[in-house]
């Protein structure tokens, strides 16, 4: 695509900046309480940080894989041998975007590790620049609305509980992890102290196309949404599920990039949509899924991995971009981790609103004493 096509991005004609030194830094974060879903649970967030340095400018990008493969196939370590061996490689000053998303598509899959590298290479193009990210987006600075998830709690009124502090800290959604044997009790629960509450589900890919039955008795909780309630690589048989449901389906893990949202939309099996950038292969790639599912009219919200302060402020600019229309997995930082890798920590506002950072690049500062304490790996690359 030429500059002049309207199809195209400014941040795709954005060139990378010349850098000194890569590291690959390794860190764990104790989560303030486990994080359970379906098929994991988790009781620290340990996280593959990239860092480009050049002069005094530094930037990071944060990859969201785990490090184990129990809700993607992409670990923390499969991750850094790919950046490492196969796409820093691929990363040349001079370049434009473009150029570098068309060499990394010469890697196939690996979703993770390219948006790491493709967020740090951004951060630094802003930074070098002077600039937010928000702005190499294409979008004004405006605060984002919030929203939380909900872990899988062992009773109904433990999750009520837990909903409850959420309705009084101010959040926009909620959303609760579901799983076979702890789902209708436990929504039926919170409608039941809750009924006005924007509320969704997200199973995970917990269930079968055979337990469409028993998921259409979600439809009497008016649910924003239904989360990926089949398979992680499913689309075709959502769109089956879809047609005996009332409440929307939104795809999450089945949905890797533009190709794959074209056709769970097309086929009906995509009402709503989870952008998680760190998934989809980064910011780019997520431009060109909004813009699509604004063009069919598919309401869009950003999907969060329990990201320390790094992602979790990538996540909120870019929540900045048109076409982002509900409140996504944006919560307080105090939520999950007593000390984050960054300054300031993400607060709501009175009206459970989100701040956009001020500043350069994705706008948090890491603080370094810290990140020196939480580290368990370090190596320089270059």
């Amino acid at each position: 695509m030429s500059e002049s096509d309207p199809a195209t991005f400014p941040l795709e004609r954005e060139t990378v900046p010349p850098f000194d030194h890569v590291d690959l830094v390794t860190v764990r974060l104790p989560f303030l309480k486990p994080f359970a879903i379906s098929t994991a649970v988790w009781t620290c967030k340990e996280a593959l940080l990239l860092r480009l340095s050049s002069g005094s400018t530094v930037a990071w990008g944060e990859c969201v894989a785990d490090p184990d493969p129990f809700y993607a196939s992409e670990t923390t370590v499969s991750a850094a041998h790919i950046i490492r061996d196969f796409l820093l490689p691929l990363v040349e000053p001079g370049i434009t975007l473009s150029e570098l998303d068309s060499r990394f598509r010469h890697v196939r899959g690996h979703q993770m590790a390219k948006a790491t590298v493709e967020n740090a290479v951004v951060d630094l193009i802003a930074r070098t620049k002077d600039v937010p990210l928000h702005e190499l987006l294409g979008a004004p600075r405006k605060k984002v609305p919030s929203g939380l998830s909900i872990g899988l709690q062992d009773s109904p009124s433990a999750l009520v509980e837990e909903v409850a502090e959420a309705v009084g800290r101010g959040y926009h959604r909620i959303k609760v992890k579901v799983k076979k044997g702890k789902d209708i009790d436990y929504v039926s629960a919170v409608r039941d102290r809750f009924p006005d509450i924007p509320l969704m589900a997200d199973a995970n890919g917990d269930y079968s196309l055979g337990d469409a039955e028993h998921l259409a008795r979600l439809d009497a909780f008016s649910l924003m949404m239904i989360e990926q309630p089949l398979s992680y690589s499913d689309i075709y048989e959502h769109s089956i599920l879809q047609k005996s449901l009332a409440t929307p389906l939104c795809l999450d893990e089945s949905i890797h990039g533009l190709a794959d949202l074209v056709a769970a939309i097309d086929l009906g099996a995509c009402r709503i949509l989870n952008l998680k950038q760190g998934r989809v292969g980064g910011l780019l790639e997520s431009l060109r899924l909004v813009r699509h599912a604004a063009a069919r009219g598919v309401p869009v919200w950003s999907g969060g991995m329990d990201e320390t302060g790094i992602g979790r402020a990538v996540n909120i600019h870019l929540q900045t971009v048109e076409g982002i229309t509900l409140p996504g997995d944006t919560s307080e930082t105090s939520h999950y981790f007593e000390k984050d890798l960054v300054e300031p920590a993400v607060v709501l506002d009175d009206e459970g609103f989100i701040e956009v950072p001020e500043g350069p690049g994705f706008g948090a500062r890491v603080q370094l004493d810290r990140l020196d304490d939480l580290t368990l790996k370090r190596e320089r690359l270059k």
